[in-house]
């Protein structure tokens, strides 16, 4: 399935301050199945809206260019339904959600996808097995789960209950938005290894970083660089090394 995800010419836009604002400029991505991509650039290149674009955010207009996921349309399906299609997100600021338990708002998500793919629902026993084996797996204590989704969460907490979320929903495409951001060396690491055990022939990745770092526990297949809306320059990990040395000024120019 040489084009598991393809992207091709894609423009969006995004209401601000009164007027439309295009983001996307043109953006051509192929990520055949089993890969693990990352896209690195400057803040404000458009990094976050092709995540949201990709995830059916509603704020964000696509006005051009098309997405194809496994055969399918993406940007014909509603947000839930790329969810059951296997499409996840992981956000750079996960947000609190007051007065909704974890351990249930994951149970009615991991049931919410079964239910569309024609799966069996986990009943409550079958679910807390899992789940805890799951937190095990990523250092989290079982506490966590008895908590409002997020609520008083630390930095690193937040992103290691993302890749919890990944975990038990075994997406085909996870789409990871600067989850390393704040996160000090050993949540990294964890957040690392939950991408890197769910690594499979039909498991697709595409994370957005600025650290070389990450990549170190990742390694990629390719490495994206994004500026003025769309991608300028693809390579190997030397990409990432040449931006982690020189900065962005370089790439910049090919963008003009």
């Amino acid at each position: 399935m040489s084009n598991f995800l393809k992207i091709s010419g894609l423009h969006a836009k995004i209401e601000a301050d009164g007027g439309d604002k295009e983001i996307l400029r043109g953006v051509d991505l192929e990520i055949p199945a089993g890969e693990l991509h990352v896209i690195m650039g400057p803040n404000g290149c458009g990094k976050s809206t092709l995540a949201y674009t990709l995830a059916g955010r509603e704020d964000y207009e696509v006005t051009a260019g098309s997405v194809s996921f496994k055969g399918q349309d993406l940007l014909a399906m509603e947000p839930d339904e790329r969810a059951a299609a296997g499409v996840f997100l992981a956000f750079q600021s996960p947000v609190e959600l007051p007065g909704v338990n974890n351990a249930n708002f994951l149970r009615t998500a991991v049931n919410s996808v079964r239910r569309a793919r024609g799966e069996a629902e986990m009943d409550a026993v079958q679910f807390l097995k899992t789940v805890r084996a799951a937190t095990k797996s990523l250092s989290m204590q079982d506490e966590m789960l008895k908590r409002n989704v997020n609520v008083g969460f630390s930095g690193g907490e937040k992103k290691r209950n993302e890749v919890l979320q990944m975990t038990l929903l075994q997406p085909s495409l996870a789409i990871l938005d600067e989850t390393d951001s704040g996160l000090d060396v050993d949540a990294l690491r964890i957040v690392a290894d939950g991408v890197n055990k769910l690594r499979a022939p039909d498991f697709s990745a595409l994370v957005i970083t600025h650290h070389q770092r990450l990549l170190d526990y990742l390694s990629p297949d390719r490495i994206h660089v994004m500026a003025k809306g769309r991608i300028i320059r693809s390579g190997g990990p030397e990409l990432a090394r040449q931006i982690d040395q020189d900065g962005y000024a370089t790439f910049l120019a090919d963008a003009a």
